[in-house]
């Protein structure tokens, strides 16, 4: 029998991208995005999908991650795509009712006829990241903060740390994603990063904890030289890639 092909889409807060997969987490087609459109309903949502399967070669099944809490495919609660225009925009009332409890799995599956895993994006990345030995954390780094724990490479379940509240009254969303990024500057946004990792470190006691997201990269050096030696920065194509083992979690 020839080996399944997964059709992987990463939804993030400024873009949305997808490829196809094989076994061994190779993807075979470049990996094509789309800026995330907003309002955004999840009908849209799936349309996008959808049209970024037209554009990549056949696949078997589908893995999707997303922010927010999503449990057994249905989005529990989603901070980003409940806004007007994009991250810290107004939320629309109507669209946090329309995303409050959508099976996203059963909407992908009957729009791409393809049996469909969807996760929390960071669930996804740290899929296609961790040994599976020990107490593994990975911290994705984007227009937000997200996160996911895995025990000996079982998938625990999911905490929003991303809404928890650091100081002065703002989240981990607030404090150390994008616009903060922008804001003040890499060096200042690192110093709050590695914050984030020392306060973090006593409540999780990871053996590992694992950097990803497209802003990890940006870390300066003398911060990154500081965040210690249980600290691993990986490629942010993990929420690609992690499309396939998250299969097996």
């Amino acid at each position: 029998m020839s080996e399944p092909m997964t059709l992987a889409i990463d939804c993030g807060g400024g873009g949305i991208k997808g490829s196809v997969v094989d076994e061994r987490g190779t993807m075979i087609a470049p990996a094509i995005r789309t800026p995330t459109p907003y309002p955004l309903p999840p009908e849209l949502l799936i349309e996008v999908a959808q049209d970024l399967a037209n554009k990549l070669p056949q696949a078997d099944r589908v893995t999707m991650g997303m922010p927010g809490m999503i449990r057994h495919g249905v989005v529990v609660a989603t901070p980003h795509y409940i806004t007007r225009s994009g991250p810290r925009s107004k939320v629309v009332p109507e669209l946090v009712e329309r995303w409050d409890h959508f099976d996203m799995r059963g909407g992908i599956e009957r729009a791409l006829g393809l049996p469909t895993k969807v996760l929390n994006d960071a669930e996804v990345a740290g899929a296609g990241v961790i040994t599976g030995t020990g107490l593994e954390m990975i911290i994705t780094l984007g227009t937000g903060l997200g996160n996911a724990v895995f025990d000996s490479g079982v998938l625990a379940p999911h905490v929003e740390v991303s809404q928890g509240f650091v100081r002065w009254g703002l989240t981990y969303d607030d404090y150390i994603g994008e616009h903060e990024r922008l804001r003040l500057g890499d060096a200042h946004w690192s110093r709050r990063v590695r914050r984030v990792i020392d306060g973090l470190r006593p409540m999780y006691m990871w053996d590992r904890l694992y950097l990803g997201g497209g802003n990890s990269k940006l870390i300066t050096s003398g911060h990154r030289a500081r965040l210690g030696d249980d600290v691993i920065i990986v490629p942010n194509d993990a929420g690609i890639i992690g499309g396939v083992r998250a299969w097996s979690l």
